[in-house]
């Protein structure tokens, strides 16, 4: 951004010709020589310039010190795999945990929103981003993304994190805070794509009919080896809207198409561990929960039954349905900045 700074001065003293000229009043004053004049005028310009360097050094001082350092990929060595993550800004580290069939790339507004404030890291999952497998994919599992994920914040030495999931990573994260409730300073999962902390049969059939008929025709596309079908109807059977994938930015369609060979180690992954309701009533550390105000049923349904078995969660209804986060992000984005706050985590200085 260019910037122009306009300097106004005044003088008072004798009148110039031109003044004379135009009828200016005029004070007569002891002549002073030239040679004098000149020098001071140079004096004040000095002065001037000065300030003025001054003055533009303390802003850009300010403008830095408010603004995060441009996002930086890395990698990792976790479990004998490289796991690669984005990160930007200072203080608390906020863990983001991408869901299916996605990277990092799906918490682009929030990095944008938390990094000025804390320590964003969007961390790829196992088998998650553009980077090549290290096997053929059989090791994918929740059980598996949740050790790896464990692994990688006890390595940023950075004492526990504030844990942030979505969807396919919500019983993800639950895992890791269940499974490690040292590694983690508070929760916040926006809509957790789980059923198994259900308790009424019939809400979960229900849950369970919606579930597949969101994810059904993509199933069918990724068996018939038909990715580009898959990535397309995963977000259009996840946000249950027919015109997502026109309407949606060049960004995410290509999120998508990168992450639908995913689909097959998923279909062929071990059930997720069960996570029951007494289980998630354990845990004692700041929760979110978020839901769409429009989601579908399985979302909504496994985002309230999460919540009732939360001792003291933060419920909070967003505008949006499923993919909220990337396409009305401000309503979470401040949930989830507050949720922060109220748990003491330290923004940078």
């Amino acid at each position: 951004m260019n910037r122009r700074t306009v300097f106004a001065m005044s003088s008072a003293g004798t009148a110039s010709a031109p003044d004379m000229l135009l009828g200016a009043s005029y004070t007569r004053v002891p002549y002073v020589s030239p040679i004098y004049n000149w020098t001071g005028f140079y004096i004040t310009v000095l002065k001037v310039c000065l300030i003025r360097g001054l003055l533009l050094l303390a802003i850009g001082q300010a403008w830095s010190a408010g603004a995060p350092s441009a996002p930086q990929i890395k990698q990792a060595s976790v479990n004998g795999v490289t796991l690669v993550y984005q990160e930007q800004g200072d203080g608390a580290p906020v863990v983001f945990i991408h869901g299916c069939c996605s990277d990092y790339r799906a918490w682009d507004a929030q990095r944008q929103a938390i990094a000025p404030h804390y320590r964003f890291i969007g961390l790829n999952m196992r088998y998650f981003g553009t980077a090549p497998w290290p096997d053929d994919g059989s090791k994918l599992s929740h059980q598996t993304n949740a050790d790896d994920i464990a692994v990688f914040i006890r390595g940023l030495n950075a004492g526990p994190v504030d844990l942030v999931g979505w969807s396919y990573s919500g019983p993800i994260v639950m895992l890791v805070a269940l499974q490690h409730p040292e590694l983690v300073h508070s929760l916040t999962i926006h809509e957790p794509a789980s059923l198994t902390y259900v308790t009424d049969p019939a809400i979960a059939k229900i849950a369970s009919e919606d579930r597949l008929a969101a994810f059904g025709p993509v199933i069918a596309a990724a068996k018939a080896g038909d990715f580009a079908g898959a990535a397309r109807l995963t977000p259009i059977g996840a946000n249950h809207q027919p015109d997502f994938w026109d309407t949606t930015t060049p960004e995410i369609r290509t999120m998508f198409l990168d992450n639908a060979r995913t689909w097959t180690p998923y279909l062929a992954a071990p059930p997720q561990p069960p996570i029951t309701c007494d289980m998630l009533h354990q845990i004692k550390i700041p929760v979110l929960i978020t839901v769409g105000a429009d989601t579908r049923s399985f979302f909504h349904i496994a985002a309230e039954a999460a919540a009732a078995c939360i001792p003291g969660v933060q419920f909070v209804t967003i505008p949006g349905r499923h993919l909220a986060i990337a396409q009305q992000p401000e309503a979470f984005n401040a949930a989830l900045l507050q949720l922060l706050g109220k748990a003491g985590s330290q923004p940078k200085t």
